[in-house]
């Protein structure tokens, strides 16, 4: 009786799974493209720009652009869904500019000083076809961000923070090229 129980259980078992719906995580991009191509990101921060209220803490950091394309080159490397190669040789090319980076204050002390930030790292994306030359898609302001406290045990240098922004937006940028829905 109790052998019955466990194969009927084990019957019920195998219907259920073979039943169920057939969601996926892997990517459908590997399907039609195998390399990508990355072009020198632009920054187009406007830093001659006159501040207002809603920009006034926008500021810009040196060679972002290149520190974002170094990190975006080596999670393509780390992910291995796209061989990152020459423009020549892609299946599909990266554009990206920088258009914003912003440091927001979060939380002030007692005596007014800013003790929590968020930085903001914002891009224009677009995606290309090379063989084709037709755009597969566009991203505006796309962003990546992080917190960082300059003061007490969780403290970090601005510099570790900028750094961890960048890593977020460029996981982003990896997962939104690789993870076509």
């Amino acid at each position: 009786m109790k052998k019955t129980k466990t194969v009927l259980f084990i019957i019920i078992l195998m219907c259920v799974n073979l039943s169920s719906c057939g969601y996926t995580s892997r990517s459908l991009i590997k399907e039609r493209f195998n390399s990508i191509y990355i072009k020198e990101i632009k920054n187009a921060i406007e830093i001659t720009e006159e501040s207002d209220f809603s920009a006034r803490y926008k500021v810009n950091w040196p060679k972002i652009e290149n520190d974002i394309k170094r990190e975006l080159i080596a999670r393509f490397i780390t992910d291995g869904t796209l061989k990152v190669s020459e423009e020549q040789t892609a299946d599909v090319i990266l554009e990206a500019e920088v258009i914003e980076f912003r440091r927001d204050p979060l939380r002030y002390s007692t005596n007014d000083e800013v003790e929590e930030y968020r930085l903001n790292i914002a891009v224009n994306l677009v995606l290309w076809d090379a063989k084709t030359q037709t755009q597969l898609w566009q991203e505006k302001h796309f962003t990546g961000d992080t917190t960082y406290f300059t003061r007490g045990p969780l403290a970090k240098t601005e510099d570790s923070a900028v750094n961890e922004a960048i890593k977020d937006l460029c996981r982003r940028i990896v997962e939104r090229v690789v993870e076509q829905w």
